[in-house]
């Protein structure tokens, strides 16, 4: 069979983006190699974080109960790995804009975000931070593991939150915010373990008998590398998003 010099061009071509596409990917899953790269990134950033005021108290969606904190069980979605709210982040359903396009839509969501935090007690740098890590502002966004919209929400999760539609932004940071705020609550605003719980399930935190974020430093090495990587993220990220 004989290939002709620009077909020949264009396997090669594949070739190498494939390739490429392959060591990004490896790379990125990288991120955080060592829970010792992981705490001295993250203690560094925890100083700066604020704790939701004591005593805010959250309206649950019909039905639902607060018990113990164990919301999570109460909301009909597994407490397991495979079931988180955003266990996938869904940056790889994301189209890559530049930073005019995503400066015009971080503006698009600041009065919603700026409900939400004041309504639930949460630091709008938090939701954003979040926003950002999850899906990169794209309220459209789906993750390989089914959680949707600007917040990833699985839909177990959403229904619980009283969210009809994920891709809805206003639904989807009303209910996301709230669900966060949950985790803070549950965890006595320590945000690294907040985030470590809306990432990989409250009860893996619990698991590990921390009670504050240096304790979670110290056992993060019995996180999964994801749960470590995103938290790194949203706390990076938190950085930009503080006045």
């Amino acid at each position: 069979m004989q290939i002709d010099l620009a077909s020949a061009r264009s396997m090669v071509e594949l070739q190498r983006s494939m390739t490429s596409g392959t060591l990004s990917a490896a790379q990125n899953l990288g991120t955080v190699e060592s829970s010792g790269d992981f705490a001295s990134v993250l203690t560094s950033m925890m100083n700066s974080g604020t704790s939701i005021p004591s005593g805010t108290t959250v309206k649950l969606a019909p039905g639902v109960t607060w018990e113990d904190g164990l919301l999570w069980q109460q909301l009909g979605v597994a407490d397991n790995e495979e079931q988180t709210t955003e266990q996938v982040t869904a940056s790889s359903s994301v189209p890559v804009a530049d930073h005019s396009e995503v400066a015009s839509v971080r503006s698009t969501y600041e009065e919603l975000i700026a409900a939400a935090g004041e309504k639930y007690g949460v630091p709008t740098s938090l939701i954003k931070a979040v926003i950002d890590t999850e899906s990169s502002f794209n309220p459209s966004a789906v993750s390989s593991a089914g959680a949707k919209g600007l917040m990833q929400l699985m839909d177990g999760t959403a229904r619980g939150l009283g969210v009809s539609n994920s891709f809805d932004p206003a639904q989807n940071i009303e209910g996301g915010t709230k669900y966060l705020s949950y985790q803070l609550q549950k965890f006595g605003g320590e945000i690294a373990m907040a985030l470590a719980a809306y990432n990989a399930g409250p009860s893996r935190v619990t698991r590990l008998g921390v009670t504050n974020d240096e304790e979670l430093l110290a056992q993060s090495h019995q996180l999964p590398a994801e749960t470590q990587a995103y938290i790194h993220k949203v706390m990076n990220a938190r950085t930009k998003y503080e006045a």
